[in-house]
């Protein structure tokens, strides 16, 4: 709900504005905008991507991304995966796009204390210098126009990335997708296997899990997921870790108790959600998650269990005051009283760092 907000208030906010289809909005491309001035719970305090970033993310040819979701190698080192990225070079104009663009790029950070930003220490590049496609696809519309990470995690010394491949995009804030899977790195997030025996197809029960959240805790997995697009149902399945790989293994949430092998068990654990992240919060003595409402307010949930019940959502950053924000992703590591994640600004198709305090 919107914080503060008459049910005929709500009534009349228009829904999601924030629209990944238009993967290279033109003219602004370049993160060269600033920082958004908010005032409300949420500050943005750094510009993660693009030209006015100190990263200076155009030297390997970002000029534009979206989604940064970020996660601990296991030996302290942070990679964080963006989604469709930008840059000069050969058009794809099969695409409808006036710009080369790739799906899925990785950088690298030692950064423990968000405070003063997050700087990248290293990226995975291609042969030209410039951040690579760790899972290329076609960029074909109707066979795949994309292979896009939503969740990352390390289990056992290894990388996985959850990846959903776009089939096409459609209406604003709705995509449908092929299949959703996983890849996997043995050094470090620097070459990729696609797993193709771990893809759910959109179809079925299956269609609930296309878009992901990682969480570990306690030795299991935590595999949330929705349907392709916004505004949808979110749903839990769980794996021991060294199981991660095997999907006769996961468990389902029902409800009340997990089913071991049955995706068609998993019941609803909360509603009207867009790209999710979950993670454990130390200073909350909860686990808490982020996305985005119908309205495309960024929101947090809280539980005492990764399965629920969660709390009614909590307004982070309204839509009225930024109306293009999308797939807010925690920073994973502790940070006290302040909660810090990454959002991707439309308007300038670029990622900025928010902090809020809980």
């Amino acid at each position: 709900m919107l914080a503060g907000a008459s049910a005929a208030l709500i009534a009349a906010t228009a829904p999601a504005t924030a629209n990944p289809n238009a993967i290279n909005p033109i003219p602004v491309l370049n993160g060269t905008n600033g920082l958004p001035q908010l005032h409300g719970a949420t500050r943005a305090v750094f510009q993660v991507t693009g030209m006015a970033s100190p990263n200076g993310t155009q030297n390997y040819n970002m000029l534009g991304t979206d989604l940064g979701i970020m996660w601990d190698n296991g030996q302290g080192e942070m990679l964080t995966a963006f989604g469709d990225t930008a840059g000069v070079g050969f058009p794809n104009l099969l695409a409808g796009s006036m710009w080369a663009w790739r799906s899925n790029v990785l950088v690298r950070s030692h950064t423990r204390d968000p405070r003063q930003g997050i700087f990248f220490d290293s990226v995975v590049r291609d042969v030209f210098g410039q951040a690579r496609d760790l899972i290329p696809s076609p960029k074909i519309p109707l066979l795949e126009i994309s292979r896009i990470p939503t969740a990352g995690i390390s289990v056992g010394g290894v990388q996985y990335m959850s990846l959903m491949s776009v089939k096409t995009w459609d209406t604003p804030g709705e995509w449908t997708t092929n299949y959703s899977g996983l890849a996997a790195s043995a050094d470090n997030g620097e070459t990729w296997a696609d797993l193709a025996f771990t893809r759910r197809p959109n179809e079925g029960a299956n269609r609930n899990f296309q878009m992901n959240a990682f969480l570990k805790d306690g030795g299991w997995v935590y595999v949330y997921g929705t349907a392709s697009g916004r505004d949808n149902a979110a749903y839990v399945s769980r794996v021991r870790e060294p199981d991660i790989q095997n999907l006769a293994a996961y468990e389902y949430w029902d409800g009340g108790g997990w089913k071991r092998g049955d995706v068609n068990a998993a019941r609803p654990i909360m509603h009207g959600v867009g790209e999710l992240s979950v993670m454990w919060n130390d200073h909350l003595g909860q686990f808490v998650s982020l996305t985005t409402d119908p309205f495309n307010s960024v929101v947090m949930r809280t539980s005492s269990s990764p399965a629920g019940p969660w709390s009614e959502p909590r307004v982070l950053i309204d839509n009225r005051e930024l109306p293009t924000a999308y797939a807010p992703s925690i920073f994973p590591y502790q940070t006290g009283s302040d909660l810090y994640f990454l959002t991707t600004l439309h308007n300038q198709y670029n990622v900025v760092l928010m902090r809020t305090r809980l």
